[in-house]
């Protein structure tokens, strides 16, 4: 019988002279050892420069680990970690969060082009008013790369949810992207934030609905 979450197999990108990269070799290989990781290829860029070319990898040591990737030395409690979520859809939430706290934007629109279902994972963030701020911006850099598009308007049931947050940034956020997603269908939610409490999340329910098109 298969495993629901099978353990992720793993690549890490290694030079001869980098200082981190035996140590995050041996803590993946007693991973693999555990059982973690299925399986790992180890790859030195001296000896295969070309696979730096064909992977963008500018920096060692990289690894990707499932589907997530990464730069510079984690930890073996950090890859152990990352390794568990790895093998469940959860894990994704974490993941982008891990990228937009490093600031990796960009890194986190780029696997967001070609998987675009996975954008509901970036809204644990806006559903959290204690995340950090580069955080939160960097969240709202990924949902813009997205408005207009079927997989931000996928997301307009859970937004509107947000929108009734008990906290006003969340609500004013989910307000702000309700309004991104171009569709007649966010002015349910919006509405009814025309008489919210806060008065910056009426101002901003008020020109969101303003942008949208008539329902």
């Amino acid at each position: 019988m298969s495993s629901p979450n099978p353990a992720p197999d793993a690549t890490l990108l290694i030079a001869t002279h980098c200082p981190h990269c035996a140590a995050v070799l041996a803590a993946l290989s007693e991973l693999v050892k555990q059982g973690a990781i299925g399986q790992l290829t180890v790859v030195n860029l001296e000896r295969h420069p070309e696979r730096a070319r064909a992977y963008g990898v500018r920096s060692v040591p990289w690894l990707r680990l499932g589907e997530f990737e990464f730069t510079g030395a984690l930890s073996a409690g950090e890859l152990k970690a990352w390794a568990e979520r790895a093998s469940s859809e959860a894990g994704w939430a974490d993941y982008f969060h891990h990228l937009l706290k490093q600031g990796q934007a960009e890194r986190a629109i780029e696997q967001l082009r070609a998987q675009p279902a996975r954008l509901a994972a970036v809204l644990p963030i806006i559903a959290n008013p204690e995340a950090s701020l580069n955080v939160r911006i960097g969240a709202g850099m990924v949902l813009e790369e997205f408005a207009g598009q079927p997989a931000l308007q996928a997301l307009i049931g859970q937004l509107g949810e947000l929108s009734r947050h008990a906290d006003a940034r969340v609500r004013a956020d989910a307000c702000h992207y309700l309004s991104l997603t171009g569709s007649p269908a966010a002015r349910a939610y919006l509405e009814p934030r025309l008489d919210d409490p806060d008065a910056e999340v009426r101002e901003i329910a008020q020109e969101s609905l303003a942008a949208l098109p008539p329902g």
